[in-house]
């Protein structure tokens, strides 16, 4: 396969309040070292992915302070500034005390504090997406929101995302202000927040499945569904998956995240797999 057969353009686009961007993106939490903590094995590889990522049409890039902590960013921003014609996407609100670990943190404070920081290592006046990374239960949601929206109103922020969110989260939101996004667990095997991807569809905000294949558990692809469409696409079964998705809703922006330049240009190849109506009825079956 080669570069010219793969463009992340090839997928469309999607609208992010007053940004577009083209419907398959990078997730860059894997160009960390293991346990999402610390430098990755191979910076110069991480520093080329990304590169190749936009250099095949890749305009959305989602990220945190969480991931490295604080390597992720430090890299995007060594590989990628001045991110002409890019969406750099930012969330704040999980701390880390190793490798693995996860402490959520969505205190006013704490959040003013992440957003300015991410600002100073993307070397960035504003971000044009900062999302809530969770939902923090020692926090009111409310509070973790209103904090965005100050940070919004001071131009800090351009868009506000959310992240990890319930329905209920959803509706508190929508009633104080404007989001545009919402990132949670979801894909082929996983449908637990269909009911947040249909909140999205019926208020125009994009909706960004993380782990979009799987992630650290895709052994459910091993499926003989799976299987037999991805071989008469000559395609693998992770690529079916991120071409379900991309058929599954127009509100969708994947964002497929790896470590490997190989798994990259599969990924974005999905774009180019057209599903038969037969083919997509056996999809939606398997995770229902």
């Amino acid at each position: 396969m080669t570069d010219i057969e793969v463009s992340a353009s090839r997928a469309g686009q999607i609208q992010i309040g007053d940004l577009v961007v083209n419907r398959l993106g990078f997730g860059a939490m894997r160009i960390t070292g293991p346990g999402i903590w610390g430098q990755p094995e191979n910076i110069a590889l991480s520093m080329e992915l990304l590169k190749k990522a936009v250099g095949l049409g890749v305009n959305f890039i989602d990220t945190a302070d969480a991931y490295g902590p604080e390597v992720s960013e430090n890299l995007i921003y060594e590989a990628l500034f001045p991110y002409k014609g890019m969406v750099i996407a930012t969330k704040g609100g999980l701390t880390r005390s190793g490798p693995g670990q996860w402490i959520p943190d969505c205190s006013p404070a704490h959040l003013r504090k992440a957003c300015e920081d991410s600002l100073v290592r993307l070397n960035l006046d504003k971000i044009d997406l900062y999302q809530l990374h969770t939902v923090d239960p020692n926090v009111p949601f409310e509070e973790s929101f209103s904090t965005l929206l100050e940070l919004q109103r001071e131009g800090k922020i351009r868009h506000i995302g959310l992240s990890n969110i319930e329905p209920e989260h959803f509706r508190i939101a929508i009633n104080m202000g404007q989001f545009v996004t919402v990132q949670n667990h979801y894909n082929l095997l996983n449908r637990e927040h269909e009911d947040v991807l249909n909140l999205c569809e019926r208020h125009g905000i994009a909706f960004i499945p993380y782990f979009p294949v799987g992630g650290n558990d895709s052994s459910g692809l091993n499926n003989k569904i799976i299987d037999n469409i991805a071989k008469e696409h000559k395609v693998s079964s992770y690529q079916i998956a991120l071409a379900w998705l991309l058929n599954h809703s127009s509100n969708i922006l994947p964002i497929p995240g790896t470590s490997s330049i190989d798994h990259l240009l599969d990924n974005i190849a999905s774009v180019n797999i057209k599903l038969s109506i037969d083919q997509i009825e056996q999809l939606d079956q398997i995770g229902a």
